[in-house]
């Protein structure tokens, strides 16, 4: 039987799930179940990068799990754990700053995006975290990273610093290629169609564990369009709010845009906008009810993340071995 390729995917918890990362990310995760060997983590090494508050950081990366094992994503045949349980991937990404150019580093659109939010935290970590990002992946030995468009750039210099230290110590890097998943709806946030659905701006933001009442009042405040025809009609340049809606709405009922155009002929946005929060209630409820599930069994839970720990160090151990090898270090 052939081997399984490897997939690995993560995301920071610096801020609650919300249903964008469902939609754009986690729910393609749990299609690809069956058909690759996945690696699926919380990236908390990275959050730090920015100031947060510990009980918080907490709280969010055991959230993340039991809403990663809640959305479908099964332990038995998927790999979770949390980035800093797993020691390979600081001691590779120390290794790959030695391999990571510094122009290369002040050429990242996110290193120069935070910099403008948290200008009084332009810290060493904020600059050279990419490196930290490939060795996340480098570990794994991928044939695959799921991309997004924001995340292209980081993708790019993985496969740079891969080339490059191949190049000087032979074939010690899968060179991973990037994987443009089925199209995972792009989810924009409700009160600025123009900008991602994001943590940053709460009342345009759908939390994974929020309040069904929460979730319809802001379906129900979501900007439409400013023009008078009151119209539900899939034209995302003339009308950003109403496409994003019917976006949500197709990805979450599997209906085609004509359907739903069809649904709410002449009936306005009075009534389109309550049923796509009615969707996405229905939606979230089994996942936020069983994360609350996951949550209050701690001793599940904790297997969970000390048995995915373990599976990751093995595979992280043979890459790092073999990279120390190649650099020179005494072997331990």
């Amino acid at each position: 039987m052939d081997e399984k390729k490897v997939m690995l995917s993560g995301i920071q918890p610096s801020g609650d799930l919300h249903l964008g990362n469902y939609l754009g990310a986690i729910k393609n995760w749990v299609e690809r179940t069956e058909e690759f060997d996945n690696y699926y983590f919380m990236a908390d090494m990275h959050t730090i990068t920015v100031r947060q508050t510990p009980a918080d950081l907490r709280r969010r990366s055991l959230e993340q799990l039991a809403l990663y094992i809640a959305c479908g994503l099964d332990p038995e045949k998927n790999t979770l754990f949390i980035q800093s349980h797993v020691p390979q991937h600081a001691e590779l990404g120390w290794v790959l700053q030695c391999y990571t150019m510094f122009g290369e580093l002040s050429r990242m659109t996110q290193f120069k995006d935070k910099s403008a939010k948290h200008q009084d935290n332009i810290n060493a970590g904020l600059f050279a975290y990419p490196s930290l990002m490939a060795a996340d992946i480098l570990l794994y030995q991928p044939d695959f990273i799921p991309v997004g468009e924001d995340q292209k750039q980081h993708c790019e210099l993985t496969r740079d610093i891969a080339q490059r230290f191949n190049h000087v110590y032979g074939d010690v890097f899968k060179i991973p290629e990037p994987y443009i998943p089925k199209t995972g709806a792009r989810v924009m946030s409700l009160n600025a169609p123009d900008s991602k659905m994001s943590k940053s701006i709460p009342e345009g933001c759908i939390f994974m564990m929020e309040k069904p009442e929460d979730i319809q009042r802001k379906f129900k405040r979501a900007i439409t369009d400013s023009d008078t025809e009151n119209c539900v009609r899939f034209d995302p340049a003339n009308k950003p709010g109403v496409a994003n809606l019917m976006s949500i709405y197709s990805a979450i009922t599997g209906k085609s845009y004509a359907e739903i155009e069809s649904e709410f002929a002449g009936c306005g946005y009075g009534k389109f906008k309550p049923a796509v929060g009615d969707a996405v209630v229905e939606c979230l409820r089994p996942i936020r009810e069983e994360a609350t599930r996951i949550l209050a069994d701690k001793a599940y839970l904790e297997s969970v993340y000390k048995t995915g720990a373990e599976k990751a160090s093995y595979v992280a151990t043979k890459t790092l071995r073999k990279v120390y090898k190649k650099i020179g270090f005494v072997a331990r």
